[in-house]
């Protein structure tokens, strides 16, 4: 069976069900690749008519919001002993060094590290136990949590959707060589990405320099 036809076979409502659970363990704290269902998700829809891209953008929303709620209510009942217990599990997510990256994130720009942590996988995965540990207030956290969600969720659905549905003619002509580049390219893109938004965090929480005094 070629490819596309069986992916046309796949029942819409398992892709919503599977964008949501995962968004929302990722959004809970799981290390999960969340961003990559989605993105892969938005791509389907683009092919398959039974896909609506809005009840897939309102899922991704829906898991993100209730995820990140659950990890704020999770992150601030068990406090910073569950950020240790996470470190020993996940080391390579929520290491001391992470931690402090994102709490000194959380710190800096207050509710809106929860806005715009939606957009950095390391901070998308913190955002709700870290808002939880730190007792930032629940409605500032609930705002930004929500219009993040949509702003992320529904944006990211949009904006790949759109483009899946331009490109789906061109990927047709060159079948397999085309769908291997345009992951190529892809790939390369969300690195690109990912390596200028550690630098801009590195750069945003690096220590200022202490003054030094002026003598008389």
């Amino acid at each position: 069976m070629h490819i596309q036809e069986w992916l046309e076979t796949v029942p819409a409502i398992s892709v919503y069900v599977l964008v949501g659970v995962v968004i929302g363990l990722e959004s809970l704290g799981i290390p999960l690749p969340g961003e990559i269902v989605l993105i892969s998700a938005a791509l389907l829809a683009a092919g398959h008519d039974g896909i609506n891209p809005w009840i897939l953008g309102a899922c991704a929303t829906a898991g993100a919001v209730i995820g990140d709620s659950i990890g704020y209510a999770i992150g601030r009942r068990g406090g910073r002993p569950l950020l240790a217990w996470l470190g020993g599990k996940f080391p390579r997510h929520f290491g001391e060094g992470q931690i402090a990256m994102a709490e000194r994130s959380f710190q800096k720009w207050g509710m809106w590290a929860v806005f715009f942590g939606r957009f950095v996988a390391l901070l998308r995965i913190f955002a709700g136990p870290l808002a939880g540990v730190l007792h930032m207030p629940y409605w500032k956290f609930l705002t930004a949590n929500v219009l993040g969600g949509i702003a992320w969720a529904g944006g990211t659905t949009a904006v790949i959707y759109s483009v899946g549905v331009v490109a789906e003619e061109w990927l047709k002509r060159f079948s397999y060589l085309g769908l291997a580049i345009a992951v190529l390219i892809g790939l390369a893109s969300m690195l690109i990405i990912k390596n200028r938004a550690k630098k801009a965090a590195a750069q945003s929480t690096a220590p200022e320099p202490e003054a030094v005094p002026v003598a008389d």
